[in-house]
């Protein structure tokens, strides 16, 4: 998965007004920008970590991110000094995101969805996304660090 073809796919839908599919398409689109945030983290791990090759260790790092764990790790981050704006950013847009996704995908009968909220709930995610991919190296790799391993007392 790419996060970038992921957020297409999730604007195109959050834009969409073909009546009889419009709920079904913005709840897409929010859950596909969620999984454009999950993705961006995970390859991102991988090509921190590993290397940008295709490896099997690339695709096992790739795989190791949980989207719990993201979760825990990611409401935490938010308040770390150690990370710059940007990755405390993005923690607290993925969190936003993955509970929307979990509403739009689950909730099915609790709520209807606007075009413009979607839309924004979108663009959010994908400056989240843009932002992160600013941060400098070693602030983007320890906030990977931190989402996929376990924090040991000392």
């Amino acid at each position: 998965m790419n996060a970038d073809d992921l957020m297409d796919v999730a604007c195109t839908l959050a834009e969409s007004d073909h009546a009889p599919t419009m709920q079904a398409r913005l709840r897409r689109a929010v859950s596909t920008a969620y999984y454009a945030m999950f993705h961006c983290l995970a390859e991102a791990a991988a090509d921190l970590f590993i290397g940008s090759a295709r490896s099997p260790a690339w695709h096992r790092t790739y795989r190791a991110l949980e989207h719990g764990r993201a979760r825990r790790a990611c409401q935490q981050a938010q308040t770390m000094p150690e990370f710059p704006p940007e990755v405390r950013d993005f923690a607290k847009a993925f969190v936003i995101m993955q509970v929307e996704r979990q509403k739009a995908d689950y909730a099915l009968d609790t709520r209807t969805y606007r075009s413009s909220d979607v839309q924004a709930q979108v663009l959010a995610a994908g400056l989240a996304i843009g932002q992160f991919g600013q941060a400098a190296v070693d602030a983007k790799r320890g906030f990977a660090a931190h989402v996929l391993f376990r924090q040991r007392s000392p």
